[in-house]
């Protein structure tokens, strides 16, 4: 399923658009943990999600980087999610790129399906943290998608990521690069390549 040197393509999504944010380290990590496991990835963070036109679906005309994210979807083999947790939901960010999945309903693989999905939540709060991560998840359940067996919550009030040397902050790397590479396995195991299957290199 997997010829040559062809690798699995994980597309993550996500970030708050404050640099350096807890959410931006943790998608890096598990993107990271993709990587490590045999992965090429693309990025899609919140600067890219921020020109985003709101999701309206009357509305059919789609710009340059709408068209890039829906593009790298349509081709991916797994996808990484984080989230800040707004509210006890998902940002308003996540869930209108995610929205933009409706234009993929009628592809050979609609919406996510067949496809590990890897759920990241940070959250000033474990009660928050919580709620989102379900949340998150049931929205990949919706749209045909696998969550991976480990899906992160980061409690922002505990300092995750901290600094090497902070115990905490290693239980999370170690977390968030599991998520990267369960992913990764997952498409590795059960997907084909999608180039692959359309003739497409790179």
């Amino acid at each position: 399923m997997w010829p040559g040197e062809m690798k699995p393509l994980v597309v993550g999504i996500g970030g708050t658009g404050r640099p350096g944010s807890t959410t931006d380290k943790a998608l890096a990590l598990a993107l990271r943990g993709a990587r490590e496991a045999g992965a090429r990835t693309r990025l899609f963070d919140a600067g890219t999600l921020g020109v985003l036109p709101l999701f309206q679906p009357q509305r059919k005309e789609r710009g340059e980087t709408t068209i890039a994210l829906l593009d790298a979807l349509a081709r991916a083999d797994g996808v990484l999610l984080a989230s800040p947790s707004y509210h006890g939901g998902v940002s308003g960010l996540v869930k209108n790129a995610l929205d933009y999945l409706e234009d993929l309903r009628d592809d050979p693989r609609p919406y996510l399906d067949g496809r590990a999905v890897g759920c990241v939540v940070t959250a000033a709060g474990w009660q928050s943290a919580g709620t989102t991560l379900c949340a998150l998840r049931s929205i990949v359940h919706a749209l045909r998608g696998w969550p991976t067996p480990l899906g992160v919550a980061l409690n922002t009030t505990e300092h995750p990521l901290a600094p090497t040397g902070m115990e905490t902050g290693d239980r999370f790397e170690t977390q968030l690069l599991t998520v990267g590479r369960q992913v990764t396995e997952f498409a590795m195991a059960f997907g084909g390549s999608s180039e692959a299957m359309a003739g497409v290199t790179g």
